[in-house]
């Protein structure tokens, strides 16, 4: 395997100059998508190259539960490893996956403990719930549901009210709860993809923005709801799930909807600023997969040969 094992922990760190560029030249949606994209790909190889550095590496150490075979010098030297790489990988392929499993815990968490606080409200796509605390969010289910409080819904126009429910139901249709998951457990997964879960997570919204400006007509519109419902929904406490005024970057969802829609162009020029951060991410995602396949496909067949002449 020698080093290429190692690569796709380096190769996440291509991700970063696409992070800011894909929030401000792509369309949110291509955005969102190819982020969350290039995230889980590098995600998964930086998991599984700790994965096969703690076999190889571990391998010899007394008390392994790992066939005798797999120690022989013969297969020491057809697998270069560091035994002290190795040893290393333990507790932090341990720390990734506990870590990954905390943050899967907590979305379900939320989610079933949002859905049955509405067990007792009329079924239907949109739940309005009689509460002056002002907030609006998506509830992904089957079927998936749109939450306002009467507390919102006063502070909005009918008109925002509108552009309110578009942008939830945006959220549903995007299943955008599944892509803010991915890139969370990218993140944990991988520190250098950090970038991209903070830019998928304004895209997202953005996407979701742009589909409920198309819904009621006008940009304008939706711009003076983000805005309300900020404003009024400030240091209301939420469930964690996506909300129509999330806090964050609100003044720039609002600015970019007060601009000229975005190019609905999919792939940026290759010779531009964005392009050439989009090709480099891409590269940066292939190269870590061929790696990682190459290292497990190694790994694998060395390891086979060792158990069965052992």
């Amino acid at each position: 395997m020698g080093v290429f094992v190692f690569l796709p922990l380096v190769l996440p760190f291509t991700a970063w100059p696409i992070a800011r560029l894909a929030e401000q030249h792509l369309h949110p949606r291509t955005a969102t998508l190819l982020l969350t994209a290039i995230a889980a790909v590098l995600a998964c190889c930086s998991t599984l190259c700790l994965g096969l550095v703690m076999v190889v590496g571990t391998a010899q150490l007394p008390g392994n539960p790992l066939p005798d075979g797999w120690s022989d010098p013969e297969v020491r030297d057809a697998l270069r490893y560091d035994e002290v790489a190795g040893r290393l990988a333990i507790p932090v392929l341990l720390t990734v996956l506990a870590s990954c499993a905390g943050t899967a815990w907590r979305h379900r968490r939320v989610h079933r403990d949002a859905g049955a606080a509405l067990g007792t409200a009329r079924p239907g796509p949109v739940v309005v719930l009689r509460d002056d605390a002002p907030y609006a969010y998506a509830l992904p289910g089957r079927p998936g549901r749109v939450v306002a409080s009467t507390g919102m819904l006063s502070a909005l126009t009918s008109r925002e009210r509108r552009a309110l429910f578009a942008h939830e139901r945006a959220h549903l249709a995007g299943r955008h709860d599944r892509v803010l998951l991915t890139v969370r457990l990218a993140a944990r997964a991988h520190p250098f993809l950090r970038p991209l879960r903070t830019a998928v997570t304004y895209t997202a919204e953005r996407w979701a923005d742009e589909e409920a400006a198309a819904h009621v007509g006008s940009r304008k519109t939706v711009a003076r709801a983000i805005g309300k419902a900020a404003l009024v929904s400030r240091g209301t406490p939420t469930p964690g799930l996506t909300r129509f005024a999330a806090a964050g970057p609100v003044p720039r969802r609002v600015a970019a909807l007060l601009a000229p829609a975005p190019a609905g162009r999919a792939w940026p020029p290759v010779f531009t600023a964005v392009g050439l951060a989009v090709w480099t991410a891409a590269g940066g995602a292939t190269v870590s997969a061929l790696s990682s396949a190459n290292s497990a496909v190694t790994l694998y067949l060395v390891l086979h040969a060792a158990t069965f002449s052992a």
